[in-house]
């Protein structure tokens, strides 16, 4: 290497290519689908998606994945996912029964006439409100590919960050943003200082991911983490588009309510008055 070379560490991919095992993948069912719908029209189906389940269609069969799972439940040739999450993000899922409501329902976004707010628990106790307006690109110094930093170069990202409450040295915080940048949150919040509790890419080492996908949620992880996955949770989506419900809620998922409890005394009545 030459002297004005920059050297760069080995990087992984998000999901290395690998032989995938289905009898290991995450499957659906049908029962457990319509349990998790919080609306539902002729036009449009809303879903709080579990922090175990991929939006995409995947290789191991329809209800692997929660597209491919509407199809099979619903009948439909296509369903349009407007508003998608990672995996390990749980909480409000909205898609489109046909084009032309798709078509409504991206422009909106597109005009910034949808708002989405999230619940997330972070680790310290955050005391004020605070607005994180830092540009967000590639983490060209991460062994994880698809890690996010703030950098002046990055595209511009806002992140609104209230805490509703603390205890125990974690907080529960609503989150708002104005733009949709990858892992804006999480890495926003991990640039803050209160990072989002069980995040494998944006929590104590990038390097957690590495051994996660090598070996799973080891008990190391589990003393490191304190989640098998990160704390974050779309909880509300104004849709901003005439003749369509106004907000859509869907509550905090049972796993991270049950840290809440166990961890921060919080019940679930109370995060609900507390989000509202």
């Amino acid at each position: 290497m030459s002297g004005g070379e920059r050297e760069y560490p080995i990087r992984a991919c998000a999901w290395p290519r690998r032989i995938q095992r289905t009898d290991t993948v995450r499957q659906i069912k049908p029962d457990e689908l319509r349990s998790w719908i919080i609306h539902e029209d002729d036009r449009l189906l809303a879903i709080n998606k579990p922090g175990d389940v991929v939006c995409h269609p995947s290789k191991a069969g329809p209800w692997s994945s929660l597209v491919g799972a509407v199809r099979e439940l619903t009948g439909l040739d296509r369903a349009h996912l407007i508003f998608r999450l990672d995996r390990e993000t749980s909480g409000l899922v909205v898609l489109a029964k046909d084009s032309a409501l798709a078509s409504r329902l991206q422009r909106a976004m597109q005009e910034r006439r949808v708002g989405k707010q999230y619940l997330a628990l972070l680790v310290g106790e955050l005391q004020e409100r605070v607005t994180v307006d830092q540009p967000l690109g590639p983490d060209d110094h991460s062994p994880v590919y698809v890690k996010t930093t703030v950098r002046p170069d990055g595209q511009p990202a806002r992140t609104h960050f209230e805490p509703l409450t603390t205890a125990s040295g974690f907080t529960l915080a609503r989150v708002r943003i104005e733009s949709g940048r990858k892992h804006q949150i999480r890495a926003h919040a991990q640039w803050l200082g209160y990072p989002v509790i069980g995040d494998k890419i944006y929590g104590p080492d990038d390097r957690c991911y590495l051994e996660f996908i090598d070996n799973g949620f080891t008990p190391r992880l589990r003393s490191l983490l304190l989640l098998p996955r990160q704390a974050l949770h779309c909880w509300e989506i104004a849709l901003g588009v005439p003749d369509l419900p106004e907000v859509l809620r869907a509550p905090l998922a049972p796993d991270l309510v049950r840290f809440a409890e166990e961890r921060m005394g919080l019940s679930h009545a109370t995060i609900d008055e507390l989000a509202k």
